[in-house]
């Protein structure tokens, strides 16, 4: 019984040790940076949480900057691929294009910059798409919507769904201002991307 007992745990530590350390970027705007909340509320650290008790090795690295744009993005990812050293970077930007009106060839462009510099750094990219309120016309939107396929068919990269397609749909989810996940929202979002996160090699 001893012994059986010695090789189990001598199982268990040889399992342990075998989880492989790995680490996301997120490159995103306010909806991941916790926007109104503080650190520990937001769908991300809460997500971290769930990694650890998993014991999936992931380390989540939150360089999401609330009113943040591809441009704005693309301008700080170096420092941020030299300071992390990331396996992954899940890139969850454009909102604020979108909602600028800036034109689509101008967020193509900066987009497969950063999946370029992502590539060239041996790391992953993750692109999520975006989607934005109808304000500048059906044309528009259309153009900005399929624009995330797009890139991820051409750069060969994983296309996430945009959580926020669900949390939209639900009043009670969402800030007074109508564009932003509120307390109870995140650890919906956390839910809903779990799986996501836990199935990247």
């Amino acid at each position: 019984m001893i012994r059986f007992i010695y090789v189990m745990l001598l199982v268990l530590c040889l399992t342990a040790a075998t989880v492989q350390a790995k680490t996301l970027l997120i490159l995103g705007d306010s909806l991941s940076a916790g926007y109104g909340l503080s650190q520990q509320q937001s769908w991300v650290h809460l997500l971290q949480q769930k990694l650890k008790e998993q014991n999936s090795g992931w380390t989540l690295v939150n360089a999401s900057i609330s009113g943040e744009t591809s441009g704005g993005g693309l301008a700080r990812l170096p420092a941020l691929l030299e300071q992390h050293k990331p396996d992954y970077v899940l890139i969850e930007l454009g909102a604020n294009d979108g909602l600028r009106g800036f034109p689509v060839t101008q967020l193509e462009t900066n987009l497969t910059a950063m999946v370029t510099q992502i590539k060239q750094h041996q790391s992953k990219a993750v692109l999520m798409q975006i989607r934005i309120p109808p304000n500048y016309g059906p044309r528009y939107t259309k153009l900005f919507t399929d624009l995330y396929p797009k890139i991820a068919e051409q750069q060969q990269i994983l296309l996430w769904p945009f959580f926020m397609e669900t949390i939209a749909l639900k009043q009670q989810w969402m800030q007074a201002d109508g564009l932003h996940p509120n307390l109870e929202a995140q650890p919906v979002i956390a839910d809903l991307m779990l799986p996501l996160v836990s199935s990247l090699e």
